[in-house]
């Protein structure tokens, strides 16, 4: 009989240990997982650190990538809002909400998020003449001739500049002007624009679009590398349809690097709602 008991014994041990090691497994990955993620960070850059072994890589001061790194965040926990005020649910798609105003019409969509947040570091910058866009018909928009007053006239598949108002460089002039960008350009005509890149250079800023009717665009706002691997990850942010805030993706292949992705995805990256291949890097000039 006091055998039997010593086998149970040992059983129970045995289970117990086996409990505590998945428990404390989980709990690992767990921690690992949150240490991403730093609630009380109000930038992209303080709010999401990197892995272990990791480090970010350096960008120019005053450059598209550092203002990339530097848009500001809701708190932690907040959900993405449509253009109406109604709420996304957050069913795994994102894991923070960019703090930028996007209108209350249904234009801020993805390629628009994209060259607004491209249109707005420029503005900032006050290089104006480096503002443009093409219309899906091709029609060139420079921001400098908004200026002085002129306005777009649209008529069946005549599209034209006409003198309308005085020069103004108002902030409210320039969202009127991105409003009018949203209305006439996506992903089509996004996509013509950009310069083709290569995932093995990825940069912050880059893009990853497939135009189309619909299409989906993505926009790289941060990146780190492994100094020993030389294996870099980055952060995808995205507006979608209908307009929405801008929101900084989770990574849907990998729920022990997200939100962060490794430039070694195969040969398609897959996003919480729409997928690319390597082929749909492009970036601006």
């Amino acid at each position: 009989m006091r055998f039997y008991f010593i086998i149970l014994f040992l059983i129970l041990s045995t289970l117990q240990s086996c409990s505590q090691e998945k428990e404390n497994k989980q709990n690992t990955e767990t921690k690992n997982k949150t240490d991403y993620i730093n609630p009380d960070g109000v930038t992209i850059e303080t709010r999401f650190n990197v892995p272990e072994g990791y480090k970010r890589i350096e960008v120019i001061p005053g450059s598209f990538g550092q203002y990339l790194r530097q848009l500001p965040l809701k708190p932690h926990g907040t959900e993405v809002k449509f253009f109406d005020g109604s709420i996304k649910e957050n069913n795994n798609i994102y894991d923070a909400v960019i703090n930028l105003e996007i209108g209350d019409k249904d234009l801020h969509q993805c390629a628009d998020a994209i060259m607004r947040l491209r249109a707005e570091y420029l503005w900032n910058k006050e290089e104006y003449d480096k503002i443009h866009f093409n219309f899906t018909n091709g029609f060139r928009v420079d921001y400098s001739e908004w200026m002085k007053g002129k306005r777009i006239s649209v008529k069946g598949n005549k599209t034209s500049w006409v003198r309308k108002y005085a020069a103004s460089n108002s902030y409210e002039d320039f969202w009127d002007y991105l409003e009018i960008i949203f209305m006439y350009a996506g992903t089509l005509s996004l996509e013509k624009e950009l310069e083709s890149a290569d995932v093995s250079e990825l940069k912050t800023g880059d893009i990853f679009i497939k135009g189309g009717s619909p299409g989906h665009s993505v926009i790289v706002v941060d990146l780190a590398v492994n100094p020993n691997t030389n294996e870099k990850i980055f952060l995808l942010a995205q507006s979608y349809m209908p307009a929405q805030e801008l929101q900084v993706l989770k990574n849907p292949s990998d729920e022990n690097l997200s939100p962060w992705y490794s430039v070694n995805f195969g040969e398609e990256l897959k996003t919480p709602e729409w997928k690319f291949s390597k082929s749909h890097l492009k970036k601006f000039e």
